[in-house]
């Protein structure tokens, strides 16, 4: 005898492969999800990274812009104390030339002339000064074009003017350069 199934086999087999299909599509899912929520946390730990490494080189630009603005006020110091140095220097150099100058000026100084003002810029010098006649003036500058030192003599003004009432002086202005004679040395090379 032959036997016939009769049960509704094939709606049971149905349902089986429909629940084996919902089962896999479910792990399916979990598995995106967990392979999506891997890379996210990745990517999330990626950002934390490179936001931490912003802010250790932001920490580091902000200790380096100190550490420049410290050099900039050192190097401002050192400029400062650098031209205090050549001043001190050009003043040491020039402490002889100054004493020459002096020497030189009561030198050649005739009788009958005297100095109210004495005044320097580089090597330009200018004279203020009284004389009881325009030929001690004259004499006064004769005797800078011989001195060694002192050289260029310019008279700039001189006039008539009367001190302690009755007394007719000249006042004079006068200019020359001072300049540095050549050591015998210098002139044999």
């Amino acid at each position: 005898m032959s036997r016939i199934n009769l049960l509704p086999w094939r709606e049971e087999k149905r349902k089986e492969l429909q629940q084996e299909f919902m089962t896999l599509l479910a792990i399916v899912a979990l598995l995106a999800a967990a392979v999506w929520g891997a890379f996210h946390y990745y990517h999330v730990q990626l950002i934390e990274v490179e936001n931490s490494r912003l802010k250790y080189i932001g920490e580091k630009i902000t200790i380096l812009d100190a550490k420049i603005e410290e050099i900039k006020e050192l190097e401002k110091e050192k400029e400062s104390l650098l031209s205090r140095m050549r001043a001190i220097e050009q003043l040491q150099g020039n402490r002889p030339l100054i004493v020459r100058l002096f020497d030189e000026l009561v030198t050649n100084l005739p009788e009958g002339l005297s100095v109210t003002s004495i005044k320097q810029k580089d090597a330009s010098i200018t004279i203020e000064g009284l004389a009881q006649s325009n030929a001690r003036v004259s004499s006064f500058m004769r005797n800078l074009e011989k001195s060694e030192w002192l050289q260029k003599p310019d008279l700039k003004v001189i006039q008539e003017s009367e001190v302690g009432g009755d007394k007719a002086v000249n006042s004079f202005t006068l200019t020359f350069a001072q300049r540095i004679p050549k050591a015998e040395g210098d002139e044999e090379e």
